[in-house]
């Protein structure tokens, strides 16, 4: 999706904070969440507040800051992983997290940071491979992403992707080695070479640009754990 992304009219405005929060365990980015909650939670007691770090992000550090037991009033702090920046346009990103929250698609987004986002949390369970195996939890999965696809965030442009260029940046970000020697050899002998891998990307795009699809907003991450489901709900 090329980056023409419009926000909705009306949608409120994501206020971005003068804020860094350490990626240190303990001490060192409890004190910088707390900086973010005295704005975001005034009434919140710093002595109050436990955070619990979820560890299933893979480029990012995930920090959920509650008061008390856990209830429905969360406040998700997200690290930015170190160098993310090289692969996601986070100004793009915060856009696109608007827009699906404007269409209900996405939890509410409380403000920004020098290095992350905070947000709402939503109550459910972090899917696994087995859960998306079961008929009646891909079925809502299905219907939630075709709700995404018919989105149309781009006051009167028409999309183009932007696949290609995606790819050709995340190319030319390969390393050619690595200095630990063990690590090096596994990823000469495992990897394809970037040649192969050039060549796969370009009878890729020779037959995928033929096809007509439309280009639509997609979610671009779907991993299981980035599917939340609450069964109370469906």
């Amino acid at each position: 999706m090329s980056n023409y992304i419009h926000v909705p009219p009306g949608s409120p405005e994501v206020p971005k904070l003068d804020i860094t929060v350490s990626e240190r365990e303990g001490p060192g980015y409890r004190q910088g969440a707390l900086q973010l909650l005295r704005r975001l939670r005034p009434h919140w007691r710093p002595e109050e507040v436990t955070l619990q770090l979820f560890t299933d992000g893979i480029t990012n550090k995930l920090i959920g800051c509650y008061v008390g037991d856990i209830t429905d009033d969360v406040v998700l702090v997200r690290i930015y992983g170190n160098k993310t920046e090289l692969l996601v346009d986070r100004d793009e990103e915060v856009k696109s997290f608007r827009v699906l929250q404007a269409h209900g698609c996405a939890p509410q987004l409380y403000c920004t940071f020098n290095n992350g986002l905070c947000y709402e949390f939503m109550q459910g369970e972090a899917l696994d491979p087995e859960h998306v195996c079961n008929p009646d939890i891909f079925r809502l999965i299905a219907r939630q992403l075709a709700k995404i696809h018919t989105i149309h965030a781009h006051n009167g442009w028409i999309p183009k992707s932007n696949l290609w260029l995606k790819m050709g940046k995340y190319f030319s970000l390969i390393p050619t080695e690595f200095t630990d020697e063990e690590v090096n050899k596994r990823f000469l002998s495992d990897i394809p070479s970037p040649q192969v891998l050039q060549e796969e990307m370009a009878w890729m795009k020779e037959r995928l640009s033929n096809l007509g699809s439309p280009v639509v907003l997609c979610h671009n991450d779907l991993l299981c754990k980035n599917i939340i489901y609450n069964k109370k709900r469906g």
